[in-house]
């Protein structure tokens, strides 16, 4: 029986960012609906540069054709934030929260998205430290502070979704078609940068998870994309059924 207080864990391995969103929007449809509790979707991404709802084209810094010969994607966004990039060797995530059933304060909850990443990285012996009036978390470095993990996310009628990426071994140079986040004086960084060793990626994401369940008050529960996907389209169904069953109950009918 599914509780309440569960949170399913689908990991969606490499998958394209428009799918990915897509996903995102049918899981939040249900999430307002009622019909599944909260989700955590954790995948990584192809190369793509996104842009935030209330970011600037200015901070692309690489022409079309540059992106077309990288095989970069780029996509606007309803996320807040700005510019960002996505790629192989990064942990994204997406919650899909009902902060009514949480805290209904988006601070609250982007500061309890930041505290999961930094706990996480304190388990492989560094730390992670917000930077003030700047979102995501940051590793300090001879050069000054680095960006270790980047936070963009979107509510309806209190249902969350976008969320976080976190890099793990990510290929670094991508940053530089970016001005990322639109902040031109800093550096990404890499937990492998940062620990100058390789990394598990399956090590961080189950930290990940553990640690979102935990400031989350959640218990994680690892679920198929396969048997998601079915339950969507059951209660999809039932939806379906049920308006149906109105429309004859209360005499309307395509015929009328």
């Amino acid at each position: 029986m599914t509780s309440t207080k569960d949170c399913w864990l689908i990991d969606l391995g490499l998958i394209a960012y428009a799918p990915a969103c897509e996903l995102q929007h049918r899981a939040v449809e249900a999430r307002k609906a009622g019909t599944i509790p909260d989700v955590l979707f954790l995948c990584e991404h192809p190369h793509v540069i996104t842009l935030g709802r209330n970011g600037k084209l200015e901070n692309l810094r690489a022409s079309d054709r540059v992106l077309r010969q990288m095989n970069v994607e780029f996509h606007p966004t309803d996320r807040g934030g700005d510019i960002t990039y996505h790629g192989p060797g990064q942990i994204v995530g997406y919650p899909i929260l009902d902060l009514t059933e949480h805290r209904r304060d988006v601070r609250w909850y982007v500061h309890q998205l930041e505290e999961a990443m930094i706990r996480a990285t304190s388990e492989f012996g560094i730390e992670a430290h917000r930077v003030e009036g700047l979102h995501g978390i940051w590793l300090d470095t001879p050069g000054g502070a680095e960006k270790l993990a980047a936070l963009g996310v979107h509510l309806s009628r209190w249902v969350t979704s976008h969320g976080f990426a976190y890099n793990i071994s990510t290929d670094l140079r991508y940053f530089d078609l970016i001005a990322p986040c639109g902040i031109a004086d800093k550096r990404a960084t890499s937990l492998e940068r940062g620990l100058r060793r390789e990394v598990s990626q399956i090590e961080v994401s189950s930290s990940l998870a553990r640690h979102f369940g935990d400031v989350f008050e959640r218990k994680i529960v690892p679920m198929s994309i396969e048997n998601f996907e079915a339950g969507l389209r059951r209660m999809a169904q039932d939806k379906s059924h049920i308006a149906s069953a109105t429309l004859i109950a209360t005499g309307v009918s395509d015929e009328s």
